[in-house]
């Protein structure tokens, strides 16, 4: 007797029962895939983007605020910061490296980030084509940006006011692209970067009303090189003790405000987890349902096949055998569910995936598998095992001359 092949056939005998079974199963298990996956790749996100960065300047306002803006550009900056007073802060001897970040403007949507050449260096990012730029209004796409735009080395676009598409846009002051970074995995896809003179110029423009001769511009940047201001400022500290000294330094003795990234991230993730904690305990209980769902078929089974079970022993077979018959349903019902469950929990990844970069924001892969989803199969496994066990029990311990002396 092939017990794979039998229990397979029992298990299709009533296609409505196994099929809403499935579908339990199915539902809890790609619920708990889909959070594991989900989570872990938010995370590496995080850990990708904040690597080396450990504090942030900006306006003063919400913490968070700044994280969220400055190293995720996922919201708006609260305000600007005076140049003179960052450069105060960089001859500190706590700084290490300070990396100037100017916002304002957008491509279709994509943040034009005004910067020097050691905030892609921060990030390892390699050039696909061309080279950094090297003058004001010169920039460099982030891997997406140029999937998204089409736009190529050589060619030129206009920025538009805003850090959101829709605008108005700046059109006597176009940009030439001089090169598109590889993809990173890290913020930077999403980015434009160009030189923080490059944002000084379009709004001086901007609020000239008309394009400048290039003597009246230099005039204009005379005048205003004392009022220069940036958006943000990333922090690397010259040794882990300065995370103690400086933010409080820079809290109550400047006009600015630093955040620690690290502390900012704990606090939303754990202002996240609860959200989170719901869903995980759906899942559960999806998960329960199904146990005692496949529990109850499996054990009205027994009671049904009494007559079929009762002619297997009477050709041969132990009653081992006849208990490993309900016990491999059971197991086909739990490979199946977690096949089915591990896709939809990856296609579930992936649509959240195009939403998410689809308004150019965290970068998720829906199809790329993480250590964790290695438990989905062991919690499928180990629910059909537990909801199998007392039908096969009920199944091993059926008395043959009894059932067909009662026939």
């Amino acid at each position: 007797m092939n017990v794979f092949s039998l229990s397979w056939r029992y298990l299709w005998s009533r296609p409505l029962t196994t099929a809403l079974n499935l579908l339990l199963l199915a539902l809890g298990l790609a619920s708990m895939a889909f959070l594991l996956i989900a989570r872990d790749q938010v995370d590496r996100a995080f850990e990708r983007d904040l690597a080396g960065i450990d504090a942030v300047v900006g306006a003063k306002g919400s913490p968070m605020q700044l994280i969220l803006a400055g190293v995720f550009h996922l919201d708006v900056p609260p305000g600007n910061i005076p140049l003179s007073e960052v450069r105060e802060l960089e001859k500190t001897p706590q700084v290490a490296q300070l990396i100037p970040l100017s916002l304002g403007d957008n491509l279709g949507g994509f943040r034009i980030v005004g910067t020097t050449h050691a905030y892609p260096a921060h990030y390892g990012a390699t050039l696909a084509q061309g080279v950094l730029w090297q003058a004001p209004l010169e920039a460099v796409l982030g891997a997406q940006v140029a999937q998204r735009t089409g736009l190529q080395v050589g060619q030129r676009f206009e920025g538009a006011h805003g850090l959101g598409a829709g605008g108005a846009v700046h059109g006597d002051t176009p940009y030439s692209v001089t090169g598109v970074l590889a993809p990173c995995g890290c913020v930077l896809d999403r980015l434009v970067l160009t030189a923080t003179e490059s944002v000084w110029r379009v709004h001086d423009d901007m609020h000239a009303g008309a394009s400048m001769s290039e003597d009246e511009r230099a005039e204009l940047e005379e005048a205003l090189a004392e009022d220069r201001e940036i958006t943000l400022a990333l922090i690397r500290y010259r040794s882990p003790l300065a995370a103690v000294s400086f933010p409080r330094f820079v809290n109550q003795g400047t006009s600015m405000q630093a955040a620690a990234p690290a502390v900012e991230i704990t606090r939303l993730l754990n202002m996240v987890g609860v959200g989170t904690q719901v869903l995980r305990a759906l899942a559960a209980v999806l998960v329960v349902v199904a146990g005692l769902s496949v529990f109850i078929a499996l054990w009205s089974a027994v009671r049904e096949r009494r007559a079929d079970l009762a002619m297997l022993r009477m050709l041969g077979a132990p009653p081992a055998r006849v208990a490993a018959l309900l016990l491999c349903e059971a197991l086909w019902l739990a490979a199946l569910a977690c096949v089915l469950g591990l896709l939809a929990a990856h296609a579930l990844t992936a649509v959240a995936g195009d939403f998410l970069i689809a308004r150019h924001s965290l970068a998720i892969a829906g199809w790329q598998w993480v250590p964790g989803e290695a438990w989905v199969p062991v919690l499928a496994f180990g629910v059909a095992v537990v909801a199998a066990l007392l039908p096969a029990i009920n199944a091993y311990r059926i008395d043959v001359t009894q059932l067909l002396n009662s026939r």
